[in-house]
């Protein structure tokens, strides 16, 4: 009797719980006794401000803006808070989206508002409602659009960047204009969307918002604005001008989530985005916001519409005229503040200028140690003038704290009046000529490619191009001794952006080194000279 309602009991769980119980059970026998000890110690991170530092990561000082690659912005306490409270009951979503939805109506003054995983995941919603509009037949096929009566989406090319991959990735074919000629006759049973990134070239020109608006709605076609970096403006600008829907990130200027995302826009396409979100099974089921994202979104936008904007702006200018009065101090280095108008990455910023040769050190190399020493400060980079010896660097307040502003301030007057004295260097004769083309192995973290080089040297300089997987972009790069530097660059023109930074050791007939890939990490690549004998 035992037996069998033992034998009851274990039929009812599932494998993956059997597995999970079974696991547990055994992991103290499985792991070493100093390990099982350890963890069941005091944890290594410690929590406060040395959270970071606890398990080996240096924090920096951001007055560079809003940039995902450095966290983008601080939550504020209230988005804290709410994320806390949020965080300690159950709801379920498709209820709290619904209010979430509803609020932020109210709030922004758009028909209705959706909280997603970012900005990006918000874009990847939106296509998916235009395309498919909240059927679950047809979200089940995403990215698959065989047989779909929509599946192309026409982009200006002034709006062609990396951040469209989010709107190609619902499987859509991308028509591309350049002409309002060509945006007439993109238009047919096929559009379902106009996708538009905000910016000046945006709202001047033939192919501006309200122009591409009104065509769209004679042909029946929703648009989708882009608006990541902007400020959130009520009543919405880009609605205003007659988008259907506009996507900002929350983690940057209204210091949400760094994880959400806001879309707002015409109700029914909203909603039917929040269909082809997660948590509802099918493509997206990866771009999860949870109920803590949702109320740590909607909260800042609550206290977007009571924050004193006003106020935020004249505290960045002090921290800047802090700044701009302690380096002018120095002999020949000139500061301004500039002030602009636009809606993206709203912020004021100062210019640092002086002359290379006078100072000893140029804005490049200000940046890099501003950003390799201790304490660690982010800035937008350093510029050096390709012709002339006028350098400089320039400071974002957007996203620093109070009091940060004086150790800017510091670091910039220490480097600028005792400067790191570089080694004097110079050029050594090339071990080779390595002018020809070269067959280029490449060892990523899980995979290998083959590219190849196509190099031509003269003296230390070498120029050519790179052809990799599937596009070709030109290449320039040095030989000192055998050392030797290679870069290419592959531009946004088709909503993509790759740098290829090779370093290494060449001979003759061989290379080998490091490979930097910018946002792609790093491998390593091996290169010999091209065998004619053998094809």
């Amino acid at each position: 009797m035992l037996h069998s309602l033992k034998s009851r009991f274990v039929k009812k769980l599932s494998r993956r719980e059997l597995f999970r119980r079974g696991s547990l059970l055994a992991l103290p026998a499985l792991l070493p006794e100093k390990l099982v000890a350890a963890a069941a110690g005091a944890p290594k991170v410690r929590i406060g401000a040395d959270i970071y530092k606890s398990i080996g990561v240096r924090p920096l000082i951001n007055a560079r803006g809003t940039f995902t690659i450095i966290s983008g912005s601080t939550m504020l306490p209230e988005v804290r808070a709410a994320m806390d409270a949020a965080a300690q009951q159950y709801v379920h979503l498709d209820e709290l989206m619904d209010a979430v939805g509803a609020r932020l109506a109210e709030l922004t003054k758009a028909e209705w508002g959706l909280v997603s995983s970012g900005c990006a995941a918000a874009l990847t919603h939106a296509t998916a409602a235009c395309v498919a509009g909240g059927n679950p037949d047809l979200h089940v096929r995403i990215p698959n659009l065989d047989g779909f009566a929509k599946d192309e989406v026409i982009i200006p090319k002034h709006s062609r960047n990396v951040y469209d991959a989010a709107v190609r990735a619902v499987g859509v074919r991308v028509v591309e204009v350049g002409t309002a000629e060509e945006l007439e006759a993109a238009f047919g049973p096929r559009t379902a969307m106009m996708y538009i990134l905000a910016g000046p070239q945006a709202d001047e020109g033939p192919l501006n918002t309200r122009a591409i608006a009104q065509l769209a709605k004679q042909k029946g076609v929703p648009v989708l604005v882009d608006a990541a970096a902007e400020v959130l403006t009520i009543p919405n600008v880009h609605l205003e001008n007659g988008a259907t829907l506009v996507a900002y990130s929350g983690g940057k200027c209204l210091r949400g989530p760094q994880t959400a995302g806001l879309l707002l826009g015409r109700k029914d396409l909203v909603q039917a985005a929040w269909v082809h979100s997660a948590p509802h099974h099918g493509f997206a089921r990866s771009m999860k916001v949870g109920k803590e994202e949702a109320m740590g979104m909607l909260m800042a936008v609550e206290m977007w519409v009571q924050r004193n904007h006003k106020a935020e702006w004249n505290r960045w200018l002090s921290w800047l005229d802090h700044i701009s009065k302690r380096v002018s101090a120095i002999e020949g280095v000139t500061a301004s503040i500039t002030e602009p108008e636009g809606l993206s990455n709203r912020t004021p910023s100062l210019s640092i200028r002086w002359d290379r040769t006078r100072l000893g050190i140029g804005g490049r190399e200000v940046a890099k140690q501003l950003l390799d020493t201790e304490p660690r400060i982010a800035t937008p980079g350093g510029r050096d003038q390709r012709e002339g010896n006028e350098t400089g660097i320039s400071i974002t307040p957007y996203m620093m704290a109070a009091g940060e502003e004086k150790i800017v301030a510091d670091r910039l007057y220490g480097l600028l009046t005792k400067p790191p004295q570089p080694e004097a260097e110079t050029a050594a004769a090339p071990a080779a000529d390595l002018s020809g083309q070269w067959d280029v192995q490449i060892e990523y973290a899980a995979g290998s490619s083959k590219h190849t080089l196509f190099l031509k040297q003269q003296g230390n300089r070498i120029e050519g191009s790179h052809q990799g997987d599937f596009v070709s972009r030109d290449l320039s790069g040095t030989i000192d001794g055998d050392s030797v530097e290679i870069s290419s660059r592959y531009g946004e023109r088709q909503g993509d952006s790759l740098m290829f930074n090779f370093t290494g050791k060449a001979s003759a007939n061989e290379m080998s080194g490091a490979l930097d890939m910018g946002e792609y990490l790093k491998a390593k690549w091996t290169a010999k000279r091209h065998d004619y004998r053998r094809g």
